[in-house]
């Protein structure tokens, strides 16, 4: 039999509108929610578990786009190879969980794209302080590491002049939403890795998004209705 089992498209979307709807808001540094829970443990499992190796990047610049060619997106090539994969893609296509973003953080989310990566980050891996680009109309990260230093991984959150206030949490299946605006400062200071930091950064981007090869269903736009 398969192993993790796939839980099923509807159960998936459920439990996340269910996190979102509990949803811890706060506004400061930027206003984001903080969900628990977001998705079945087997679905966690089933990405944890995907045959897919970390890029071994040594020390990096402190961006993302200098090894865009070792990303790992949720591609129309891996919903078709990996059940996972398309079923998590499928429940954050349903037009009930696009209703409930839209309506919790206030955007326009009909006619918008899926995007999805999974990140698998190893030692020398840092992020500079940086604000997501406004072609995104939500930044959700959800943490999906695990290990005795794992608490030490979360985000690490920044005021509009860019000091530390302080770090997401990180705890197992948790996730943090904002809407890039001009004060979301986010990153990853320097620090240890011992093992694989891994997490999925979830995006519904504008319809002019250029990376096309970056997303879940390149010719299906969610649909809110």
């Amino acid at each position: 039999m398969p192993y993790p089992p796939v839980p099923a498209v509807s159960g998936i979307a459920a439990q996340f509108c269910a996190a979102l709807a509990a949803a811890e808001r706060a506004e400061r540094p930027y206003r984001h929610w903080k969900l628990q829970q977001v998705f079945p443990v087997d679905l966690c499992t089933g990405i944890l578990t995907l045959p897919i190796v970390p890029p071994m990047l040594g020390a990096t610049d402190g961006t993302r786009n200098s090894y865009n060619a070792a990303r790992t997106f949720i591609t129309p090539a891996l919903r078709a190879r990996f059940p996972t994969c398309a079923a998590l893609a499928e429940a954050l296509q349903r037009p009930e969980v696009a209703r409930l973003l839209a309506e919790t953080c206030g955007i326009a989310a009909d006619g918008s794209f899926l995007r999805m990566e999974y990140i698998q980050d190893t030692d020398g891996a840092w992020l500079e302080p940086h604000r997501d680009i406004p072609e995104k109309l939500f930044s959700m990260v959800v943490y999906l590491f695990t290990g005795p230093d794992a608490a030490e991984w979360g985000t690490d959150i920044y005021d509009a002049d860019r000091r530390w206030v302080g770090r997401s949490a990180g705890t197992f299946d948790s996730a943090v939403i904002f809407v890039p605006g001009p004060a979301t400062w986010h990153g990853f200071d320097r620090r240890p890795i011992v093992g694989v930091r891994r997490l999925m950064e979830i995006n519904y981007v504008r319809p002019d998004w250029r990376d096309r090869d970056q997303l879940a269903f390149p010719e299906q736009p969610v649909r809110t209705g």
